[in-house]
């Protein structure tokens, strides 16, 4: 990564009014329509999608412009089996023993367990690692606000799988360590989520739920 010194001109794209609304309006309605899925088709992506998808993940803004975060991409059907394997004896232990009962309780409308199948289905996997810290010149230099800091550039990488008419689930099975060492990822690096990445099954069904009204997310302060 090169550094960047000095300043230069922003150039911004502007809109009327009109067509602010008109775009603001538009880009919620298509964000509602994306839901977390369960069940995808093996139907093959593009690498290119995803190289874009990633890109755009890598746009987001970060703590001193450190930029702190990996995007590990998964092909291997190996790699995905072995994954596969490891996230769900760590979510069996979750389902019997590691989560409360009101855990548990909430998540039957969703009709989770710890079988994760997406995980070899779906044509592609992303798994996103912080960077807590990194080495330059043998020194340690650190990272600032990592955790926002990727949150955040995974919420663009969501949005830019819904955009490219591809769906997800974000999946942390938990602890998961087993994906550093599967992935053979530096001691700087801590896994923070992963994603299958594909097209819904054809028989896919999602959980009819609600999203919450502006009212009950915002407060107005005029």
């Amino acid at each position: 990564m090169s550094k960047q010194r000095g300043f230069i001109p922003f150039k911004q794209t502007s809109f009327s009014q009109p067509e602010m609304m008109k775009r603001a309006e538009a880009l919620y309605q298509f964000s509602n329509q994306r839901r977390s899925i369960r069940d995808f088709s093996d139907k093959d992506v593009p690498f290119e999608v995803i190289k874009n998808i990633v890109l755009t993940a890598g746009t987001s803004p970060s703590g001193a412009h450190k930029q702190p975060w990996t995007f590990c991409i998964i092909r291997s059907n190996e790699l995905k089996s072995k994954i596969k394997t490891a996230a769900e004896e760590e979510e069996y232990k979750s389902y019997h023993g590691r989560m409360s009962e009101q855990w548990l309780e909430d998540l039957k409308t969703f009709g989770t367990d710890w079988n994760k199948p997406f995980i070899e289905t779906a044509p592609w996997i992303i798994v996103v690692f912080k960077r807590i810290f990194e080495f330059e010149e043998n020194e340690k230099r650190p990272n600032y606000y990592v955790n926002e800091s990727v949150g955040i550039a995974c919420g663009l990488l969501i949005n830019a799988i819904h955009n490219a008419g591809l769906a997800t689930l974000t999946h942390t099975p938990s602890p998961m360590n087993f994906l550093t060492e599967i992935l053979e990822r530096p001691e700087n690096e801590k896994p923070y989520l992963l994603l299958p990445i594909g097209y819904a099954a054809r028989d896919a069904k999602v959980p009819n739920i609600d999203r919450k009204t502006f009212e009950e997310v915002a407060i107005l302060f005029d």
